[in-house]
């Protein structure tokens, strides 16, 4: 049987009644009190204006400067590869315009298989090294006819397979006694120029 409580214990407990029977009562005010608060009103709506890009070609320049390097890169990696006619691979040896769609193959850009045919693709270049880009095509050849094509890859250079030389070479525009840069002809652009217009004409592999 448990003993009974000890009257200390008890008046204390009963001392307490009357505080928690306040609170209790004053619920109702405090909840009253905050539904009559007026609402916090939302805080500002900010319009930030984003500033327009000066270049919007910016990004298109860069892809094709980007383009341009990897050019001209696969283009001197094929330097010493045997010439052969009829060739379209660095195993098998290329002819000039196999070595040209082989480079630009590497970077998913269609070409024509001929010298000729290729000529005739993108945007003309006139005969003037301070005009050629990087990754621009030369022609070479008399009249109307194309006899040879070759990659520029700066600094008055190109690359081609050479007949002559019997391999794929670099060799300079400067060398105007050069039986091959007498009939040089000008180039043609594959690749969107600074500006953002786009000079190819190219076919783009998916």
């Amino acid at each position: 049987m448990r003993g009974l409580m000890p009257k200390s214990t008890m008046a204390a407990r009963l001392a307490r009644v009357p505080a928690i029977v306040a609170v209790v009562a004053s619920l109702p005010g405090l909840a009253a009190a905050q539904n009559s608060m007026p609402p916090i009103p939302a805080p500002p709506v900010i319009e930030v204006e984003i500033p327009r890009d000066p270049r919007p070609f910016a990004a298109l320049s860069n892809t094709a400067m980007s383009m341009r390097d990897s050019v001209v890169v696969l283009a001197r990696q094929q330097i010493g590869t045997r010439y052969r006619f009829g060739g379209t691979t660095p195993t098998g040896g290329f002819d000039c315009s196999g070595f040209v769609k082989y480079v630009l193959a590497a970077l998913q850009i269609s070409l024509p298989r001929t010298a000729q045919q290729q000529a005739g693709v993108g945007a003309t270049v006139p005969k003037d090294t301070t005009s050629l880009k990087p990754g621009d095509l030369l022609t070479f050849g008399r009249g109307s006819k194309v006899t040879h094509i070759g990659i520029y890859v700066g600094d008055g250079r190109y690359v081609h397979a050479s007949p002559k030389a019997g391999r794929v070479i670099e060799t300079s525009l400067s060398r105007t006694t050069s039986p091959l840069v007498k009939i040089w002809r000008g180039g043609r652009r594959l690749l969107a120029d600074a500006t953002g217009s786009s000079d190819s004409v190219a076919t783009r592999d998916p």
